[in-house]
């Protein structure tokens, strides 16, 4: 099983959570964010980061009212640790960084702030803020910081109900072309020897 097959998997069992307090599901979100990059004509690397961005919260089944109990999970770096050494920086830094992002365009864009929804305002809450004048300028002078921008821009435009993005499957070919040739890390390879036990002892209680 290759690390796409993983992902998919991922997506068809676990997408259908909720977006944690937004009106779509996870696969919604994820799917919206990679097609408001394709229709900007973005590569392919920061399509898939778009795609993977929040990944974080489907590995660890993060629940849904976690804001509301207070806590920032950190799910862009959850995700990011996951996906590193199986995708290139150029999909794994935008991820590590599209929380920062948020906290960028904050500081230096008036009207951005005014545009998040309550789930947003909630979560920037407990992800620090927005950044002061000093950390803006630090951030934007990171490696990947002003793709994580863009993608953060799609982030917040990837939440309408009913939308019609391409299907997930639209997205394999795409994954397969950007992903390192290389074996799974051990947290893949973890997460999907606890998946197959999981599986297997469902399987047996039946």
């Amino acid at each position: 099983m290759s690390i796409v097959d993983v992902i998919f998997d991922l997506f068809a069992h676990r997408g259908s959570a909720a977006y944690l307090g937004e009106p779509v599901s996870q696969l919604e979100h994820a799917l919206q964010t990679a097609w408001q990059g394709e229709r900007e004509g973005a590569p392919d690397t920061l399509i898939a980061a778009g795609l993977l961005h929040d990944l974080g919260y489907i590995l660890f089944e993060v629940p849904e009212n976690i804001a509301d109990r207070g806590f920032d999970c950190r799910h862009e770096e959850l995700g990011a640790a996951w996906l590193s050494g199986q995708f290139p920086d150029t999909v794994v830094e935008p991820v590590r960084l599209h929380v920062a992002a948020k906290r960028y365009l904050c500081a230096v864009d008036a009207d951005y702030q005014t545009h998040l929804s309550a789930a947003s305002l909630q979560s920037l809450a407990l992800q620090g803020g927005p950044f002061s004048a000093a950390e803006a300028r630090g951030f934007i002078s990171l490696p990947y910081a002003g793709e994580a921008v863009q993608l953060r821009r799609w982030d917040e435009m990837a939440k309408v109900v009913k939308a019609k993005p391409p299907d997930l499957e639209s997205y394999r070919l795409l994954l397969e072309k950007v992903k390192l040739k290389a074996p799974m890390n051990s947290l893949v390879y973890d997460f999907q020897a606890n998946e197959y036990s999981h599986k297997l002892s469902n399987a047996r209680n039946k």
